[in-house]
């Protein structure tokens, strides 16, 4: 029997295989980097075991510090938990010849899929060797690894050769192999899986399908299982190929088999040999705690003939801090609040008051709903992100409500081109006109009055706040009965909670402020200064950096004094396990260079200048 767990990894998974072991009556041990020193995945575990440093090449990928960890802590087992070194076979045979339980598949069916190249040749299917036109599109593919990164679709014979030098250097730093491959890019295709989990004993369960098809940078963004508008004899398919691939590498524990479905065809793509980031919608349909799973296939138990019976329809939704609307950028700062209805499952490595840095993945949580149909599923979802409460970075929460609520999903009719078609539309800020004043008079709360009653009414006062990227200006008047504002009547107003009748309509705001961030309702707010600070103002053509990062690349032959185009790439910058480029806003010429590469760059910070022609 298994007593006590490292958990090789961070953040929400970790969080979540200790609650599992927590259950179970399992010790459980947590290792951090520096940046991770106060996370959450070492406050909940019942020790902690420092790796030095903060990138990951340092830390979670040191797999030699990580079973001297488990050793020191007397541990019998090592989670892997997703990403990392979840699907390393040097890592897990060191775990096991230092006489520990690998909570995973064995290291040989790691190596026989964890190249994606290899997975293929091993059920018959071979990766492009020479690209030509008549090719176009295609992706590009890290061999290793996932999540999205070292992948980038090609559609230029010409950009070939730059893509694929910056998918090896994103996969050298994600996964730390360098490998890549080209296959042909299927447009308007579905992205289905399928969960399969193994015992020791010859057992195989196909645990149902999932459709992961909205993605962004072919990082999956909203999942659902089963997936739906499958035809009976696709879904038996799929099933059988997943099954089929477990048994090819005599496969032990939980894994995933891929598919990009187009038509009434599906095309294999790879299986992931851990645990994946969707799981929690598969434990919702069929009752059953994956990494409990996991846990008892480690300690030899065999599974039973065949799996539960599915009920209902659950949907996962990736709660990342990013801005969609800018690239995707990722963002940093601290999380000063996050909570969701009850209703929901949130899977989180974050708590408030936790600081989100620049060193590993965007996700915030995952909010997952089930209910007994796919749009009683959506709703319940839907509603329970946009009644969430999250102060601090921006988020892409409004994309996800957004997104739940697009007619193309909510009828099943998706792809994994459905942000390429919709992005624009789904970003389109929607601000409520009303909160900044509802801001302005729960900031004006408890102000000093007027000491006695005067003939002449109190002349406005003004409050000013930027509102998704534009300036507003809140006018409101202290008056015989309290606050007052034009064009609506002032129910009720104090520090925490402003209630106006707008044309006859009672509208509650509740308000909430860290700094000079305020948040009325869901609507994020900055206070501006009366003044502004004219040392603030940047030249035209000004390039800031978007996000905290390091400069890893510099376009070739350019430097300043070069001539640009409007969109022309000028350089790269990597955060959060991403590469961000970033292209001269108009055309003219390249003034000033700010940077270097290997520089590190904070918010705000001008990179170049592009005067313009």
């Amino acid at each position: 029997m298994i007593t006590s767990v490292l958990v090789a990894n961070r953040g929400e998974i970790a969080c979540r295989v200790v609650r599992t072991c927590r259950a179970a009556g399992i010790r459980t041990v947590a290792v951090h980097s520096d940046a991770d020193a106060n996370a959450l995945h070492t406050r909940v575990a019942d020790t902690a075991v420092r790796l030095p440093g903060s990138a990951p090449a340092d830390t979670y990928l040191r797999g030699d510090l990580i079973v001297k960890a488990a050793l020191a802590a007397g541990t019998d087992a090592v989670h892997p938990g997703y990403g990392f070194l979840s699907e390393n076979a040097g890592f897990a045979r060191a775990v096991q010849d230092a006489g520990l339980v690998w909570i995973g598949p064995p290291p040989e069916a790691i190596e026989a899929m964890a190249s994606k190249t290899r997975a293929k040749e091993l059920l018959g299917i071979e990766p492009l060797r020479e690209v030509t036109e008549a090719d176009l599109p295609v992706l590009v593919k890290a061999a290793a690894g996932g999540g999205g990164r070292g992948m980038r679709v090609v559609r230029h014979l010409e950009d070939l050769d730059a893509e694929l030098a910056a998918a090896r250097a994103e996969a050298v730093g994600a996964f730390g192999d360098g490998e890549v491959f080209v296959e042909p890019y299927v447009e308007g295709g579905r992205h289905v899986e399928v969960q399969v989990l193994a015992d020791t004993h010859g057992t195989v369960w196909a645990l149902g399908t999932r459709d992961c098809s909205l993605q962004r940078r072919h990082q999956k963004v909203i999942e659902e299982a089963p997936a739906p508008g499958l035809s009976a004899a696709l879904d038996e398919e799929v099933r059988a190929l997943a099954v089929r691939a477990a048994r090819a590498v005599q496969y032990v524990g939980a894994g995933t088999v891929e598919f990009l479905v187009a038509g009434d065809r599906a095309h294999f793509l790879e299986m992931n040999t851990r645990l994946q980031v969707e799981h929690p919608v598969t434990e919702a349909v069929f009752g059953i705690d994956l990494v409990a799973e996991q846990i008892r296939v480690a300690e030899g138990h065999a599974l039973a003939e065949g799996p539960p019976r599915p009920r209902g329809h659950a949907v996962e939704a990736r709660l990342y801090a990013e801005d969609p609307a800018r690239d995707w950028a990722p963002q940093t700062g601290r999380l000063q609040r996050l909570a969701v209805p009850d209703a929901v499952r949130l899977d989180t490595g974050y708590t408030d008051g936790d600081d989100i840095g620049v060193h590993y993945d965007p996700m915030l949580a995952k909010v997952v709903a089930h209910a007994p149909t796919r749009g009683e599923a959506i709703r319940k979802l839907a509603a329970a992100l946009d009644r969430a409460v999250i102060h601090g970075p921006v988020t892409n929460r409004d994309l996800l409500v957004r997104s739940l609520r697009h007619p193309e999903f909510t009828a099943a009719r998706m792809d994994t081109g459905f942000y390429d078609r919709h992005l624009p539309g789904l970003t389109e800020p929607a601000p409520d006109p009303h909160a900044p004043l509802a801001a302005a008079l729960a900031d004006a709360h408890g102000r000093s009055r007027f000491g006695g009653w005067r003939n002449v009414p109190s002349q406005p006062q003004t409050k000013r706040y930027l509102m998704a990227g534009e300036e507003h200006e809140a006018r409101y008047r202290h008056g015989r009965e309290g606050l007052e504002a034009d064009g609506v009547r002032v129910v009720h107003a104090d520090a925490r909670r402003v209630i106006l009748d707008v044309d006859g309509e009672r509208r509650t705001y509740e308000v909430a402020r860290h700094g000079d961030q305020v948040y009325v309702n869901t609507t994020a707010l900055t206070a501006l200064p009366r003044f502004p600070d004219p040392t603030t103002q940047h030249a035209p053509g000004s390039l800031l950096a978007p996000m905290p990062g390091t400069v890893v690349r510099i376009a070739e032959n350019v430097t300043e004094g070069t001539p640009v185009e409007a969109g022309q790439p000028l350089l790269w910058l990597e955060a959060m396990k991403m590469q961000h480029k970033i292209t001269a806003p108009v055309t003219g010429t390249l003034s000033t260079l700010r940077v270097v590469t290997g520089q590190q760059v904070e918010p705000g910070m001008l990179l170049a200048i592009v005067q313009p022609a």
